[in-house]
C-alpha cells in the first residue's frame, strides 16, 4: 500500500474501515506490515497512529532493513513504546546507537529473547554487567584464564558459572573465580583437564556457599580437595568426581564428616575407595539421593548392608548405579529391600547377581527399575583340550 492510496483517510478519523472493523480486528492487519509501512500508517490519522505504534506490532524489528543510521534517541522510543513485547531486535550496523541508548532499552524491554548488537562498534563492555548470576560458556574451548579474570572483576554476584570443556583453563583462572565469587553457588568444570589441587583449593576457600561441584575428568585432582570442600564447603550438596582416581576412602572421610548436606555424588571410576567411603556416607549424610559407584571394583556387599541400614536409605535414596562392580552379589540386593524411595538401580556386568536375586527385590519394591545385563557364559573348553568350536559371538547369535 502506498503512500497515496492512504491520503483518502487522512481528513477523517470517522473514515469506514474504522467505524466497521473492531480494533482487535484492524490490530490484527497491522501485525502483518513491516517497519515502513508501520510508520507510513501512523501518519494517517489519530486513529491509525494508535493502531500502528501499538507495542503489539512492534515484536520483531530488524533496523538493518529500515535504516542503518538511526541514532540512539530511536532505540529508546523504541524500547518505550514496545515495553514488554518485543521479543526479538536486530541493531546490526546501526552505528548510531551507544550504550546510553542500551541502557534504556535494557531497562524497558524486559522480555528480550534475542538481541543482535554485530557491527554497533559505539557499544562498549567498560560497565560490564555487574547483576549478572549465571553464565554457561560450556564448550568455548578458546576461553582462557584472561576472559575469565575479566569476567570475575565486573560480576562479583556471580552464582552459577558453567565451564564444561574449558580445555583451555588452568589453575590460574580458577584464582581468578575464588578471588572475587564470594556468592557463588554452582561450579562446572567437567573435563578442564589441566586443573589441579592447587586452584580447586583457591575455589573452596573464596566460595564457602558452593553447593554443587563437578570436576569429573579432572584426573589431576586428589584428597586435598575433599579435605578444602570439607573445611570451606558445608552446604555442598552435589559432588561429580567421576574418573578422579587419584581420590581415596581417607578424602571422602573429611568430606563425610562435614558435608552432611549431600544429596548427589558420582564417584564412578573413582577406582581406590572401598566399603569405608560407604560407611562414613551411611552415617553423616542423611539426605544421600543418588549415588553412582559404577567400576568401583573394590565394593563389596558389605558396603551397600551399611548404607542399607544408614538414615538415608528409608526414605531418601533413590537412584544407586553398581555397574561393573564385580563383587556385589545377590546379598545387596537384600541390603537394600527396605529402601522405600529406591527409584532405579544399575547392575549392569554384575556377574554374580541373579535374575531370582532382582525378583525377591521387586517383591518388596514392585515399582523398581532395575537396569540388569545377563552375558551368557563362556563354555568350558572341549574335553582334550582342543579348540573350542564356538567363540562366544556365536551363543550369542
Amino acid at each position: 500500500m502506498g503512500p497515496n492510496s492512504l491520503s483518502m483517510f487522512s481528513n477523517s478519523d470517522e473514515a469506514v474501515i474504522n467505524k466497521k472493523l473492531p480494533k482487535e480486528l484492524l490490530l490484527r492487519i497491522f501485525s502483518f506490515l513491516d517497519v515502513v509501512t508501520l510508520c507510513r500508517c501512523a501518519q494517517v490519522s489519530r486513529s491509525w497512529n494508535v493502531l500502528a505504534l501499538d507495542g503489539s506490532n512492534w515484536q520483531r524489528i530488524d533496523l538493518f532493513d529500515f535504516q542503518r543510521d538511526i541514532e540512539g534517541r530511536v532505540v529508546e522510543n523504541i524500547s518505550k513504546r514496545c515495553g514488554g513485547f518485543l521479543r526479538k531486535l536486530s541493531l546490526r550496523g546501526c552505528l548510531g546507537v551507544g550504550d546510553s541508548a542500551l541502557r534504556t532499552f535494557s531497562q524497558n524491554c524486559r522480555n528480550i529473547e534475542l538481541l543482535s548488537l554485530n557491527g554497533c562498534t559505539k557499544i562498549t563492555d567498560s560497565e560490564g554487567c555487574p547483576l549478572l548470576e549465571q553464565l554457561n560458556i560450556s564448550w568455548c574451548d578458546q576461553v582462557t584464564k584472561d576472559g575469565i579474570q575479566a569476567l570475575v572483576r565486573c560480576c562479583p554476584g556471580l552464582k552459577g558459572l558453567f565451564l564444561k570443556g574449558c580445555t583451555q583453563l588452568e589453575d590460574e583462572a580458577l584464582k581468578h573465580i575464588g578471588a572475587h565469587c564470594p556468592e557463588l553457588v554452582t561450579l562446572n568444570l567437567q573435563t578442564c583437564s589441566q586443573i589441579t589441587d592447587e586452584g580447586l583449593i583457591t575455589i573452596c576457600r573464596g566460595c564457602h556457599h558452593l553447593q554443587s561441584l563437578c570436576v569429573s575428568g579432572c584426573a589431576n585432582i586428589t584428597d586435598a580437595i575433599l579435605h578444602a570442600l570439607g573445611l570451606n564447603c558445608p552446604r555442598l550438596r552435589i559432588l561429580e568426581v567421576a574418573r578422579c582416581s587419584q581420590l581415596t576412602d581417607v578424602g571422602f572421610t573429611t568430606l563425610a564428616r562435614n558435608c552432611h548436606e549431600l544429596e548427589k555424588m558420582d564417584l564412578e571410576e573413582c577406582v581406590q575407595i572401598t566399603d569405608g567411603t560407604l560407611i562414613q556416607l551411611s552415617i553423616h549424610c542423611p539426605r544421600l539421593q543418588v549415588l553412582s559407584l559404577s567400576h568401583c571394583e573394590l565394593i563389596t556387599d558389605d558396603g551397600i548392608r551399611h548404607l542399607g541400614s544408614g538414615p538415608c536409605a528409608h526414605d531418601r535414596l533413590e537412584v544407586i548405579e553398581l555397574d561393573n562392580c564385580p563383587l556385589i552379589t545377590d546379598a545387596s540386593l537384600e541390603h537394600l529391600k527396605t529402601c522405600h524411595s529406591l527409584d532405579r538401580i544399575e547392575l549392569y556386568d554384575c556377574q554374580q547377581i541373579t535374575r531370582a536375586g532382582i525378583k525377591r527385590l521387586r517383591t518388596h519394591l514392585p515399582n523398581i527399575k532395575v537396569h540388569a545385563y545377563f552375558a551368557p557364559v563362556t563354555p568350558p573348553p572341549s574335553v582334550g583340550g582342543s579348540r573350542q568350536r564356538f567363540c562366544r559371538c556365536c551363543i550369542l547369535l
